[in-house]
């Protein structure tokens, strides 16, 4: 989930101020941000089932 978290954050990152990776991409931006959301949704359902 921690993962998921910092991924989201870093391309978050990108489309706001190009910062890490320049926005050399914005498809890619944009479907890298909604597949760590997802990932981070899946974790966090999981975690959920297991408390």
């Amino acid at each position: 989930m921690g993962a998921a978290g910092i991924v989201s954050l870093l391309f978050i990152l990108d489309l706001a101020i190009q910062i890490p990776f320049g926005r050399s991409n914005l498809l890619v931006d944009v479907f890298a941000l909604v597949c760590s959301v997802l990932v981070l949704l899946l974790a966090w359902d999981a975690f959920r089932d297991l408390a």
